[in-house]
């Protein structure tokens, strides 16, 4: 049997949702300069590749579209809007791209240290 308390829900989870900011603000802190040189790398890599993959969704020579007419500056809000999708997906996870590059340029980077 559980105790549903409606007034305690949203604190709780906003509660939980700040410790778990808190850790991974110390996780982030806790790698050295050229590690989190290396994984803002492996961020944008990820961005810009999801970028380039949402582009293909907005077609640049559509009429009517999400973002309405082709008129004056639709291209341009169209790559802006583009762009903001491919930030707040990878903000959110992302496709696990991020994760594979860092490990790799941590790899080539041990090796042409050791080396």
């Amino acid at each position: 049997m559980t105790l549903a308390l409606p007034g305690l829900a949203l604190p709780a989870a906003k509660l939980a949702l700040g410790a778990a900011a808190s850790t991974l603000g110390a996780v982030n802190k806790a790698l050295n300069p050229a590690e989190q040189k290396i994984r803002k790398t492996a961020d944008d890599f990820e961005t810009m590749f999801l970028e380039n993959m949402m582009s293909q969704v907005f077609p640049q020579d559509a009429g009517e579209g999400p973002v309405g007419d082709n008129g004056t500056g639709a291209q341009v809000y169209r790559g802006m809007l583009v762009n903001e999708y491919a930030k707040q997906m990878a903000k959110s996870g992302g496709i696990g791209m991020s994760d594979t590059i860092y490990r790799q340029m941590l790899q080539m980077q041990e090796k042409s240290n050791g080396a």
